[in-house]
């Protein structure tokens, strides 16, 4: 379980180096507002990652032949991993932009890489009654790296500068290395001639991509769902791309930053979860979902009152207290939406599928946010901001309206 803890340590690290940490760091070197909203393009590997896991799953990698086939992806991809965040903290964003968004798309993509034999090497390495257990941990150790390359991030770069911060980054993705290297290969893989074979790899495709597609598209109303995935946190993520550029505009320090906006904002964010849960159960789905996007649409009219605001310390903590309360609500609620949307004989593979609906909303929909920015104030921009959850509630209530439809004419049935 400490393996787990670990690795999911060693998985959660690098994701805000791409996001949230790299906007700050583009926001105080002077980079314009629509570049920094384009950037958020950089993690699309994220959303993309099942098209290349049956490389991942299959392939055994020469060079780390030793280690086993999933030790060896993982050493390999940590390796480069270092090496690609050392390589990012050197550059200088504002001269050398096209460089350091491929650099960034290069950490998202090896990243996303280590995500996939992380999660592939837990499943296998835990008996069936630790899954459970292992799952827990690993997105505890998920919490804490993302924590360490928000919080710790910002506060070695106000120390030290950037560069130094994501150099040690980097020195602390060491910790998975060193956790491979003390743990075991799974005993039970595929062998390398069935991974190697191309009717293995068209039959998964088949299976894992192919069929749940189908499975999905022969439920009413796909089309709405899908773009009901798609828009239900768009005003959520268009602001969270610009909270950071207005943080330096307003003149809050790094550290400022860092200790209210990252540590304070992560246990926001784990109470909004848990209060996502607890209405879920008691409310149902389609309510929850309703109550909490309304709420994290809502929260961003607190950016506005900041930046009217100011420079004020007690504001930002309510602000940041708000905001993230409300989207951990909504990302409870819309898990468990996701959740109750696959089927039985696709559940994992219709979960991942369909979780990568969001993460396109979170990178690819949210990268115009920093050109709407350069059109308007920020107090019209985060109200703009605001009124975009609007598609996404009316696409709720059309399906709320054909869930009841639907129910009522299956008992009338």
């Amino acid at each position: 379980m400490l393996a787990i803890l670990a690795l999911g340590f060693s998985s959660g690290l690098p994701l805000l180096l791409t996001f949230s940490t790299l906007s700050t760091w583009l926001a105080q070197e002077g980079v314009s507002k629509t570049s920094i909203g384009l950037f958020a393009a950089v993690g699309l590997p994220y959303s993309f990652k099942f098209l290349w896991s049956p490389l991942v799953d299959g392939l055994r990698l020469p060079l780390f032949s030793r280690l086993g086939q999933r030790r060896g992806w993982m050493i390999a991809t940590q390796l480069l991993l270092m090496i690609a965040v050392v390589m990012l903290g050197s550059l200088t964003p504002k001269d050398q932009p096209a460089l350091t968004a491929l650099c960034a798309v290069v950490v998202a993509f090896l990243s996303a890489s280590q995500d996939i034999v992380i999660d592939a090497y837990r499943v296998e390495i835990l008996k069936t009654d630790e899954q459970g257990a292992g799952a827990t941990m690993v997105q505890i150790g998920y919490r804490l790296g993302m924590l360490t390359a928000g919080a710790g991030a910002l506060y070695v770069a106000d120390a030290f500068g950037w560069q130094v911060a994501y150099l040690v980054m980097a020195l602390l993705l060491s910790v998975g290395v060193a956790t491979v290297l003390a743990n075991p290969e799974p005993g039970t893989l595929p062998s390398e001639a069935a991974a190697g074979d191309e009717g293995r790899l068209a039959a998964w495709f088949r299976e894992h991509v192919i069929a749940p597609f189908e499975d999905f598209m022969r439920r009413p109303a796909w089309i709405v769902i899908i773009l009901f995935i798609l828009l239900y946190k768009l005003a959520d993520v268009v602001a969270g791309v610009m909270a950071s550029p207005l943080y330096i505009d307003l003149g809050f320090s790094l550290s400022e930053i860092a200790s209210v906006s990252k540590i304070f904002g992560f246990f926001a964010t784990l109470l909004g979860a848990f209060i996502g849960g607890l209405m879920v159960t008691r409310l149902g789905i389609f309510p929850s979902l309703l109550i909490c996007g309304i709420a994290q649409s809502a929260a961003n009219l607190m950016y506005a009152l900041q930046a009217i605001a100011g420079h004020d310390m007690a504001m930002l903590a309510v602000t940041i207290a708000t905001e993230n309360v409300t989207a951990g609500m909504g990302s409870a609620a819309l898990v468990a939406y996701l959740s109750g949307l696959c089927s039985l004989g696709y559940t994992a593979t219709q979960y991942a599928l369909l979780s990568s609906l969001t993460a396109v909303g979170r990178t690819l929909l949210s990268t115009p946010s920093g050109w709407l920015k350069d059109q308007m104030d920020w107090v019209s921009f985060f109200a703009t901001a605001t009124l975009l959850g609007v598609p996404g509630l009316l696409l709720l209530l059309w399906l709320m309206r054909h869930s009841r439809v639907t129910t009522a004419r299956a008992v009338a049935g």
